[in-house]
């Protein structure tokens, strides 16, 4: 798979597991200012008294952190079908002292709603377009909210852009033609507008916004992000690009080579996601 985000309701081989955690972990890093503004957002239209939050696909934790940093009272429970990720999570809790407030649950969200009691906020960041059943799961969320409590739902418009289209290498459009095989095979699938199906599901009003990454400072880690992302469309997709941009991607990712990506300085981190708040009445 080529995107970065984790399919919370799917079991994954471990070693899938571990090359995705690696990628949730620089994504974390490079579209950290971003999640923040979002965490930010997210706070302004919840209830003051948000003390029980759910995080649904929880990955590797980055937004159970940027929850527990925004709301310094809450207890989180994050859900994940994948053990790698789980552990993976309850180390970053413990790096960031969150240990006592954070707990972990494995759960399939395909298969059943997990036990995590009645919380005020639930949050599901690049993960509800995965699930098979949304309306079902939406339905479930709605069910586990207090009354006056909150859904945040948040997705990628589209995958990241690193590259310059013209990067000097090949022909122009490298990184679109990866995003196109990523689409055609799958790999990245195009989430709805969440607002009807929350709407049928009882949430109302619903708020929504659109976040972009270019209004943020340029980030740190971003030369290893585009290298790991890189990576894995070569891998991933190398029986639907070119045999010149399969060898493109080679050169880019040659650590030693002249044309390393970890040598370019034309990088720019380019991503928009839209965030839903839908209230519980």
């Amino acid at each position: 798979m080529t995107h970065t985000h984790a399919h919370p309701g799917h079991h994954h081989h471990p070693h899938d597991d571990a090359d995705l955690a690696e990628i949730l972990d620089l994504d974390g890093a490079v579209f950290g200012p971003m999640l923040d503004r979002i965490t930010e957002w997210v706070h302004g239209q919840v209830s003051a008294g948000t003390r029980r939050i759910v995080d649904l696909g929880a990955g590797t934790g980055t937004g159970t952190v940027a929850l527990a940093r925004r709301f310094p009272t809450a207890e989180i429970t994050a859900v994940d079908a994948s053990p790698v990720m789980l552990d993976r999570l309850g180390e970053v809790a413990h790096e960031h002292g969150l240990s006592d407030r954070v707990r972990t649950v494995a759960a399939d969200l395909d298969e059943s709603w997990p036990p995590v009691g009645q919380v005020d906020l639930a949050w599901a960041a690049l993960s509800l377009h995965h699930v098979a059943d949304p309306d079902r799961v939406l339905r479930d969320v709605h069910a586990a909210l207090v009354p006056g409590g909150a859904f945040a739902a948040v997705e990628m418009d589209a995958l990241p852009r690193v590259l310059p289209d013209d990067i000097g290498l090949g022909r122009p459009g490298l990184e679109t033609r990866c995003h196109q095989a990523s689409a055609q095979s799958h790999e990245f699938d195009v989430h709805p507008n969440w607002r009807a199906q929350l709407e049928a599901a009882g949430f109302t009003p619903v708020e929504q916004r659109t976040f972009d990454a270019a209004d943020d400072p340029a980030p740190s880690g971003l030369a290893q992000y585009a290298r790991a992302t890189l990576h894995r469309y070569r891998t991933g997709l190398s029986d639907m690009l070119s045999a010149e941009d399969l060898g493109v991607l080679g050169r880019l990712l040659d650590i030693d080579g002249p044309d390393s990506v970890l040598h370019r300085d034309d990088l720019a981190a380019d991503a928009r996601r839209t965030v839903w708040v839908a209230h519980h009445p």
